[in-house]
């Protein structure tokens, strides 16, 4: 063993008071167990898109010594906390067991709320749910930005599903809403609008294939939005996630760099609701 490994080895049971990260504040007085970090860590590496890792995945994901990891790993998968599947593991099906009563009674729209609120103060700009109703879409939750400079937006809220990147991800995930809006009258809301069917249905088909839509003065002029796709359990499209704002702020730079906070976001939103990706 390496003396970086020792390290490791001789501070896992307490670690000195400090900064934590992620997880919650600790009661005062009491000393974190640095290795319920680590566990934290390795469930942590795994996600939708990347469900059964191999040992060397886990490393190069959480950066922990390799005797670290395989003796971790050899315990959870001992206490199901992960399953094995030939050289790889994936996160325990004993988990769900575990988990099935903790949004038992709960909201889903409580549930989500917490992901709104950390892509709002992430990127400083209003995050909002978008869900479908009948043929249009409506904002259900929330979390406006704290700029005094902002787009209008509210709880409520009725939008076309044409004009903008949630209801281009919600008609992206929806066959029906999808041909519901192309069979319609394509108002024009801005001079940057699409009233083309043929490029409204190619827009869409992107969306699909990329995961996420971003859309700059579709619905209003100077104004800028991305948006990305939470599902069920059976794999269905619960709503669109989006982050949106004022073009002068929202950037195409500042897109770039979103994408990957807002899909993360999304993620968890699904993985919170007990949802799965599409097959």
């Amino acid at each position: 063993m390496s003396a970086s490994d020792q390290d490791w080895e001789d501070s896992e049971v307490q670690a000195p008071p400090g900064r934590r990260e992620g997880g919650r504040d600790l009661s005062p007085g009491v000393k974190p167990l640095l290795v319920l970090g680590k566990i934290r860590g390795i469930l942590d590496a795994f996600s939708l898109s990347r469900p059964a890792l191999t040992l060397s995945e886990i490393h190069a994901v959480t950066g922990y010594p390799t005797s670290t990891v395989q003796r971790l790993v050899a315990n959870l998968v001992a206490e199901e906390f992960l399953d094995r599947e030939g050289d790889r593991v994936r996160v325990g099906v004993k988990l769900a067991y575990w988990a099935a009563p903790a949004t038992r009674g709960l909201d889903e729209l409580e549930i989500i709320k917490p992901v709104l609120e950390d892509l709002r103060d992430e990127t400083g700009e209003t995050a909002a749910l978008f869900r479908l109703e009948g043929e249009v879409r409506v904002c259900v939750a929330m979390a406006e930005t704290r700029h005094a400079l902002r787009r209008e937006m509210h709880v409520g809220k009725i939008l076309p599903l044409h004009a903008g990147s949630a209801g281009r991800v919600l008609m992206a995930w929806d066959p029906r809403a999808e041909r519901a809006a192309l069979s319609s009258r394509l108002e024009r809301l801005t001079e940057h609008t699409i009233t083309d069917p043929a490029r409204l249905r190619g827009d869409v088909e992107q969306t699909r294939r990329e995961g996420y839509s971003v859309t700059s003065d579709e619905r209003d002029e100077g104004a800028t939005g991305l948006a990305a796709p939470v599902f069920d359990s059976m794999g269905d499209l619960v709503g669109a996630l989006s982050v949106s704002g004022p073009s002068l702020r929202v950037t195409p730079e500042k897109c770039r760099l979103w994408v990957d906070h807002l899909v993360e976001a999304a993620e968890q939103a699904t993985r919170l609701l007990g949802g799965r990706l599409p097959t």
